[in-house]
């Protein structure tokens, strides 16, 4: 029998290792851009797009214009060059998800609901429906409805769904990275069961409301943060949902918070959201040159900006932070790695590129 060379079969264990590595690792964009800028970028490295946001209308699930339509036909057409791809609408998002509480309070509406989602599927002929209700029990967007009921009414509205639709219909849910959502809006128990993966926002964990910066993408909690990836995948996992079907965030884009002093550069500081700023746009509106210093948090594993004369800190994902948050993912066995959003990143060279180089 002829013996095989030692380095071909640690080649060849390398090569299937790698495989398999790729294989299990979803990598999910939420996708909130123009319709004629979503085939620009590199959809062969995802395995899922989400389109961002359909909303309720009379309790159905509603498509709201010719723009909204044309987006998701070009986003179909993007399995030409991506066979695998799964494409997804979505309810709700950030202040899009107002009558919610109320219409899946009652079963009826809950029907009417899930009839709607039906058929603009089959109209569409896309994959499956992610549900990015912010919040269920606990406060959300201002002015939107939320009461104790709603834990149970999404359970129902999950299994209504899955029986509606079938094993192969994707059902995914986006869900607080912070430990009020995770402790109260949703029973995991059931809702798992029923669901392909929930898609931790481990993002925003510092928002516009609050009034104390820090890390809105932190990986891990310090000693002042307990809000962060770890924490939150750390909870599922006590629950015992599936490593499987847990998917973690990442932000492709900054949050700029004012600062009352320049103390720790900024960091837990009283201080006051400002603005957004897109991952592509940050070297040209945050750059050294105009006084923004880079730092990295080696116990969240985030970067931030600090900008003295303006008193400005800046919390956001980067490159480093994106591949530490990929890796968590692998060594984890976890579902997948997403990300708000696409049209956020740049066309070559941005963060989406690092998850794949990461995740390879």
């Amino acid at each position: 029998m002829k013996k095989v060379p030692l380095l071909f079969l640690l080649l060849l264990s390398c090569l299937i290792s790698n495989a398999q590595r790729n294989k299990k690792l979803n990598v999910i964009a939420y996708y909130a851009g123009r319709p004629t800028e979503v085939d620009s970028f590199r959809v062969e490295d995802l395995t899922h797009i989400i389109f961002s946001f359909s909303h309720l209308k009379n309790a159905e699930l509603s498509v709201s214009n010719a723009r909204d339509s044309l987006t998701i036909q070009k986003m179909v057409q993007l399995k030409q060059r991506n066979p695998s791809l799964k494409v997804m609408l979505s309810l709700g998002g950030w202040g899009g998800c107002g009558p919610c509480s109320d219409v899946f309070n009652n079963a009826d509406s809950t029907a009417m609901f899930v009839a709607s989602v039906k058929q603009l599927t089959d109209y569409f002929q896309t994959d499956g429906l992610d549900l990015d209700w912010e919040y269920p029990v606990i406060h959300g967007f201002p002015g939107h409805t939320y009461r104790p009921e709603d834990k149970d009414n999404f359970t129902r509205l999950i299994a209504m769904m899955r029986k509606e639709m079938g094993k192969k219909f994707i059902i995914s849910f986006a869900a607080g990275g912070f430990p009020s959502f995770l402790e109260k809006s949703v029973d995991w128990k059931k809702v798992m069961p029923l669901a392909d993966m929930v898609n931790l926002m481990t993002y925003d964990l510092i928002s516009g409301s609050d009034t104390v910066t820090g890390h809105h993408t932190a990986l891990y909690s310090t000693k002042i943060q307990r809000a962060s990836t770890d924490q939150a995948v750390t909870y599922l996992l006590s629950q015992k949902i599936p490593a499987n079907k847990i998917v973690i965030g990442a932000a492709f884009y900054a949050r700029i918070f004012e600062t009352n002093d320049t103390v720790n550069n900024g960091l837990y500081r009283t201080g006051k959201f400002k603005r957004g700023v897109s991952f592509r746009n940050m070297d040209k509106t945050l750059s050294p040159d105009s006084g923004y210093v880079y730092h990295w948090d080696a116990t969240a594993s985030a970067p931030y900006l600090y900008n003295a004369s303006r008193k400005e800190f800046v919390t956001f994902d980067d490159k480093r932070s994106v591949k530490l948050k990929t890796d968590y993912a692998i060594k984890h066995k976890l579902n997948g790695i997403m990300f708000w959003q696409l049209s956020e990143d740049s066309y070559e060279g941005g963060l989406l590129q690092a998850i794949i180089e990461e995740r390879q």
